[in-house]
């Protein structure tokens, strides 16, 4: 515990009077130090706002800060190359992967897998995230582009940015579409109730999604999305928001629950089909953009894998 004289600071408030001695520290940092009773006014806790009369002796205890590791430890996590040349990379990442570590991931995600098979990635996104230019969710299956170098990493997220990278991606869904195509326009906002959800708000980011209805069933229905632009979460919150969330997708309305209410053979189908799955039925089947360095138009494309593909949405009886 370290302490200081408030003399020279009558009538000045408390928090301003520390901001000015402790140059290393910002207002906000020392209002919090204050509230958390780390600071003491003559052995009291006081407030921000007090106004110090210059005879005060002041006490406080500068909290540690946590260092944040951005060592990224390279572990042998198989990878499915769809495409690679000196500058880029296109993984089919297998669905239950993390794309980056995170808060409570540190390890055991895509990027611990790149840090493994290559020597060079880019970093324009940081030592936590070398190589990655978009994401994809966690059980969302499919194509992901990795830029080797920063050129390649700036030239794909201008794309990105642009919405001029054309992304195909494949879904089964809940129940039968009344128009087998079109597209779903609506801003995406984070739920003040939930901040790992987003839901439809007009105050949100835009969002478009282009659909078509491949194969309607009576009960489910396999789509392909087209998504415009890259909000998180984009295709499972705009089909969720027609009535048709992604079968497995239990954040959005598409799990277990929504099986009740058919009659007992339907229902146990659905049952064992979002069981086996483990996961939503969500997979980026394709993607086309301009290569970064010979500027010819690449279209890559991951398999629909087996979990998702030998779903039969006419598979039906009763």
């Amino acid at each position: 515990m370290k302490s200081l004289s408030a003399a020279g600071g009558e009538q000045i408030r408390l928090d301003k009077f520390l901001s000015d001695h402790l140059s290393d520290l910002s207002r906000t940092q020392i209002q919090k130090m204050i509230q958390d009773g780390v600071v003491l006014v003559n052995q009291t806790k006081a407030k921000p706002s007090l106004k110090l009369e210059g005879t005060e002796s002041i006490t406080y205890t500068i909290p540690e800060v946590e260092t944040v590791d951005t060592h990224i430890e390279p572990e042998p996590i198989p990878l499915d190359i769809l495409y690679e040349d000196e500058v880029m990379v296109a993984i089919n990442k297998q669905a239950g992967l993390t794309v980056h570590p995170g808060v409570g991931k540190p390890n055991g995600t895509l990027v611990n897998g790149l840090a493994h098979h290559f020597k060079s990635l880019s970093d324009v996104n940081g030592a936590l995230r070398p190589g990655i230019v978009h994401r994809l969710d966690e059980n969302t299956s499919g194509v992901i582009l990795v830029a080797k170098t920063n050129k390649a990493h700036s030239s794909l997220a201008s794309q990105f940015e642009k919405r001029t990278i054309q992304k195909e991606y494949f879904g089964i869904t809940w129940g039968a579409w009344e128009d087998t195509e079109g597209t779903i326009d609506g801003a995406i906002k984070r739920k003040r109730s939930d901040p790992t959800s987003y839901e439809i708000e007009p105050s949100g980011r835009s969002a478009q999604t282009g659909y078509k209805v491949l194969n309607q069933g009576p009960y489910i229905s396999a789509v392909s999305f087209f998504p415009k632009t890259g909000r998180t979460h984009q295709i499972r919150v705009h089909s969720a928001s027609m009535g048709h969330p992604i079968i497995g997708d239990d954040k959005y309305g598409g799990g277990l629950n929504r099986s009740k209410g058919f009659i007992p053979e339907v229902t146990k189908s659905l049952r064992l089909i979002i069981k086996g799955l483990g996961r939503h039925a969500l997979h980026a089947k394709q993607i086309s953009f301009i290569h970064p360095t010979t500027k010819s138009t690449i279209t890559i494309e991951a398999p629909v894998p087996e979990d998702i593909s030998s779903i039969g949405v006419n598979d039906f009886h009763g």
